[in-house]
Parts: structure tokens; C-alpha cells; sequence
């Protein structure tokens, strides 16, 4: 329930605070006094935009600021979500700032106006003739009817697994979309991944066998390179290790006649032993160059077969080519993956749909059996508030596919007089018509729900006589499940509050304001009785409100 509204600089509001107790409490006052602006005030902190046009003084912040007692509203879900500190007495506070900008509290914590409009729905539920609205909206009759079939634990479920259901079938299209993708593309991947594998690449086969075929290719001159080689080394006389041969023995004679030339004997002995090795492996090279047309053609082949691979797949390197065979080989996997992944999706939702089935069925069975004990109750107060001919009918239809709150299709019907065909609420329903319709259905949903704290905001505009005394009544049942307020220009509405306060306009110091007082019980009388008879305050209009009031 909401405890007490303070309010600082706002529109004709220069300072204002004030309690609330449970139950009804109605707010009455002239034409212009100001309740739309103490509604507005509300209205702020519920989360609602504003901007410096609402300063009182625009020199300096507007703050409001409202405590609810929230300890009957399984709430702490919601401040645990929202990282906010708990507590059964809970502060929404709003300021604005003279330069237009806002801020939002609770319980002291900055949050979002999201945050804070989110829970200012959960806490109060401002009803109003533009709010009536909402009762032709197809998610509302929805939520209406289910509260009063008791399908709210079903309706949990029902999401909760539609949620799932929907999450699973939308990833099926997207494997089943890139798999149709993958199958449209795949016998051309296989061929391209078995061309690559069929290479046997490595990654450091291109130089050896390009110089492989360079060899074959040049048997020939390399044949007669190497034998003129191997000639020069090793030519009688003249040849370079005869040569180096007898060098080495002129530096022996010389190292005979002085030990210091010693190290060239020796050093041409090594350089010798290296040209020897070398002329042996020039002649076993030289003896081994023959020319082999078939392995020849064999390494061209396979040359070109890297050069052709290289060029189809826009790569320079083996190892590019490697890269590509890797990815193809993965595309592959993959596509096993997903038809994988894809069986193991069908026969996960396969159940799902099951329950779907089940709840969907269950919910429609509930709405079947309740939809005319619904329509019964609501017609029964529309004939309290004047609407005897008044008919609502509740057409229920199977759809084909699951939706929001299962498998129907849902149309309030509305006729207003004897005789009227049924047609959509929308169409047809007045704006008096709607407001007394939503009230029927809020006070018989306060009988199966936990409702907020609700502010019914001059719904009764237009009626009098004993369906006013009847819209008071129901008001005053309500009120004994949870807390009503009611802006009201009725008497017999404002007779049935627990509390009441005035809103009147005064000038202070040169300037408007909009204050609001608690009534004592004989100011109630007054107040009451001028409601009754106008400015001209009768002794009869004093007897008829005290008879109100009792």
C-alpha cells in the first residue's frame, strides 16, 4: 500500500506531504482545484516523463517522493534482479532539475526510469477513463479471463516451455537453413577436399621437386659439366690435384730447410684430402646422371598438378594449399555436426510440443468452463451500475499454431441493449460504458488476486442517483482486500472512504497554490453536503450527508 507522498516544486505544489491508510480513501475538491495535478505528482514517481515546465520554482529541483509498504508483493525477485536493497518499507523517490534533467531512486539507489516504472506498475495501477482502453486490448481480456479460470500456474508453465519450444525451433530453422546451404555446396566441397588429399601435400614438397625436374630436364649439360669437372681434378700432369700434389711438395722442401714453412705443407695436405672427396663425389654424381624420360614426366606431372591446384584456389604456397584442404575437411565435420545437432534438436522439441499440446488444452478447457461464470458476475454489477441490457460474450476459437497464452483466439463481445447483435468491445462500448466495465472486472478480479494499490480517477464522471450509490459500494468492497483511492465528484462515493482529503487552490504571497487537506469528521459533513447542494449549504443537504457517512 502506498504510506505517504511527499511532494516539493511542482506545478502549483510548493511543498506537500501527506499519510494514507489502507483501505479507501477518497480526494475530492472543485473543478480546477488541482487533483490532476496531484495525480500528476504520482505519476512521476511511478515513472512517468517529465521536464522543467512542471517546476513550481524553476530556480530550483522538484522532488517526489512516495513509500509503499511492499512486504505482501513477492517483490524480492524484482529488487534481487535489479541489484536493489530490499526492504518492506520502500522509497520511490523522482527529482527533476531546474535544467530538465531527472533522477530516479529507490530505496536511495539510482535506477533507469524503466527500473522504476517497472515498479511503480507493480505497486499502482492508476485507472482512469483513457486507461479504460486497455480493457479492448486482446492481451488484457486474455489476462482477465485466465485470473478468473485460475490459469495462472498453467500460464507459467505454458511460457515457460513455449519460451524453450520457441528458442529450439529457431535455432532447428537457422541449422536447417545453413544445412540446406551446406547440401546445395557440399558434393563440390567433397570434390575439392579429395582433389587436395589425393595430393599427398606437405608442406615442403614444391623446391625439392621443382629442382627435380630441373635435374631431369638437364641430364644432358649437367652429364658434361660434371665430366669436364671431374677431367680438370684429376688430369695427369696438369690436372688440379697433380698440381696441388706437387705443391705440396715444394713447401716440404722448403719446410726441410726451415721448420717455419712447415704449416703450408701442412695446409695443402688438408686442402688435398678435400679435393680428392670432392672429385669423388663429382665422379659418383656424374655416373649417376642418367636420363629417365618416365621419372621425369612423373615429376612434371606432379608439378603441374601443384601448379594447377595453386592456381585454381588463388594460393601461392603448399602450404595454402594445405589450409584449404584443412577448411574444406572442417566444412565437412561440420556438416556432420549439424545434422547431428539438428536429430538431436527434433527429438528434443519433440516433447516439448507434447506439453505444449497438454497445457494449451488445459488452459483452453479452463477459459471454456469459465468464460460464462465470468460474463454472469460482470453482468450482474454492469445491472447495479445501470447497464441492465448490457451483454458480454467471450467467443473463444482454436488457433493453429501455439501463441502467447496458448492455442485460442480471443474476442470480448459486447452488446449494450436488448436485441443488439454481439459486436467487438471496441466497436462498440461507449466511454462510460468502458469505465463501468472495468470496474466490474477489477473489483471481481480483487476477489481472485492480490491487485496494487489502485487510483480510480473520476470514473464515475456522468452518472448519479443510485448507480452512483452502487459504484460507491463496489469501490467500498474492493477496498476491504486492498487499498482504493478514488477522485471523485460524487457524494455518495466520497461517503464511503475510510479517509478523505480535499484539494483546493489558495494564494500565498502573491502566488497560486494547489494544497490538500485531511478531512475531521465534521469537515467531511461539510464537504459532503456541498457536493450535495452547491455553494447554497442547506441543513437538508447536512442530514443527507450525514446519513452518507454513516
Amino acid at each position: 500500500m502506498l504510506q505517504s507522498l511527499s511532494i516539493k516544486n511542482y506545478a502549483l505544489i510548493n511543498r506537500l506531504t501527506v499519510d494514507f491508510s489502507d483501505g479507501m480513501t477518497t480526494i475530492t475538491g472543485e473543478t480546477g482545484a488541482g487533483k490532476s495535478i496531484l495525480l500528476g505528482a504520482l505519476s512521476l514517481v511511478l515513472g512517468k516523463r517529465a521536464d522543467r515546465s512542471a517546476l513550481y520554482n524553476d530556480t530550483i529541483k522538484c522532488i517526489v517522493e512516495a513509500q509503499f509498504d511492499v512486504s505482501n508483493y513477492d517483490l524480492k525477485k524484482f529488487f534481487e534482479q535489479n541489484e536493489l536493497d530490499y526492504e518492506a518499507e520502500t522509497v520511490l523517490r523522482r527529482e527533476i532539475i531546474p535544467n530538465g534533467k531527472s533522477r530516479a531512486f529507490i530505496n536511495d539507489t539510482p535506477v533507469t526510469l524503466d527500473v522504476l516504472e517497472s515498479l511503480g506498475t507493480l505497486l499502482v495501477d492508476v485507472h482512469s477513463q483513457h486507461q479504460t482502453l486497455t480493457l479492448t486490448q486482446n492481451d488484457f481480456q486474455f489476462a482477465i479471463l485466465d485470473a478468473f479460470a485460475n490459469n495462472s500456474k498453467v500460464l507459467v508453465d505454458y511460457k515457460a516451455i513455449l519460451s524453450k519450444y520457441q528458442a529450439i525451433g529457431a535455432e532447428i530453422t537457422q541449422i536447417e537453413s545453413r544445412l540446406q546451404k551446406a547440401n546445395e555446396e557440399q558434393e563440390y566441397q567433397h570434390f575439392l577436399y579429395q582433389e587436395l588429399l589425393d595430393a599427398n601435400l606437405t608442406p615442403d614438397m614444391q623446391e625439392p621437386l621443382e629442382d627435380r625436374v630441373s635435374q631431369l630436364g638437364n641430364v644432358e649439360d649437367l652429364q658434361h659439366l660434371f665430366s669436364e669437372a671431374v677431367q680438370r681434378l684429376d688430369q695427369e700432369d696438369h690436372g688440379l690435384l697433380a698440381q696441388l700434389i706437387y705443391l705440396k711438395s715444394l713447401m716440404q722442401q722448403a719446410a726441410s730447410k726451415s721448420q717455419v714453412y712447415q704449416k703450408y705443407s701442412e695446409r695443402l695436405a688438408s686442402v688435398i684430402l678435400e679435393v680428392q672427396d670432392l672429385f669423388q663425389e663429382l665422379e659418383s654424381d656424374s655416373e649417376g646422371l642418367e636420363a629417365d624420360p618416365q621419372a621425369l614426366e612423373r615429376a612434371q606431372n606432379k608439378l603441374q598438378q601443384l601448379y594447377a591446384l595453386q592456381k585454381k584456389h588463388q594460393v601461392n604456397t603448399v602450404a595454402d594449399l594445405i589450409e584449404k584442404q584443412d577448411f574444406y575437411g572442417a566444412q565437412l565435420e561440420d556438416t556432420k555436426a549439424l545434422e547431428n545437432r539438428l536429430d538431436a534438436l527434433r527429438s528434443e522439441v519433440s516433447p516439448l510440443k507434447i506439453k505444449l499440446e497438454q497445457l494449451a488444452d488445459t488452459l483452453h478447457q479452463n477459459r471454456i468452463e469459465s468464460a460464462p461464470k465470468l460474463v454472469q458476475e460482470l453482468q450482474t454489477y454492469l445491472a447495479a451500475m445501470g447497464m441492465q441490457n448490457a451483454q458480454l460474450k467471450f467467443e473463444i476459437h482454436p488457433a493453429s499454431s501455439f501463441l502467447a497464452n496458448g492455442k485460442d483466439q480471443l474476442t470480448l463481445l459486447f452488446s449494450a441493449n436488448l436485441g443488439s447483435p454481439y459486436q467487438p468491445l471496441k466497436k462498440v462500448a461507449s466511454g462510460g460504458e468502458l469505465s463501468r466495465i472495468m470496474l466490474a472486472i477489477k473489483a471481481i478480479l480483487a476477489q481472485y488476486q492480490h491487485l496494487p494499490t489502485i487510483i480510480f480517477d473520476e470514473i464515475d464522471t456522468g452518472v448519479s442517483g443510485n448507480i452512483s450509490n452502487e459504484i460507491a459500494i463496489i469501490m467500498a468492497a474492493m477496498a476491504t482486500r486492498m487499498q482504493v483511492f478514488t477522485i471523485t465528484h460524487l457524494p455518495q462515493v466520497a461517503a464511503k472512504g475510510k479517509q478523505q482529503f480535499k484539494v483546493y487552490k489558495t494564494d500565498v504571497a502573491g502566488q497560486t497554490q494547489t494544497l490538500l487537506k485531511t478531512l475531521s469528521k465534521e469537515e467531511r459533513v461539510i464537504e459532503i453536503a456541498q457536493m450535495l447542494s452547491g455553494d447554497e449549504l442547506t441543513q437538508t443537504a447536512k442530514d443527507h450527508a450525514v446519513k452518507l457517512l454513516n
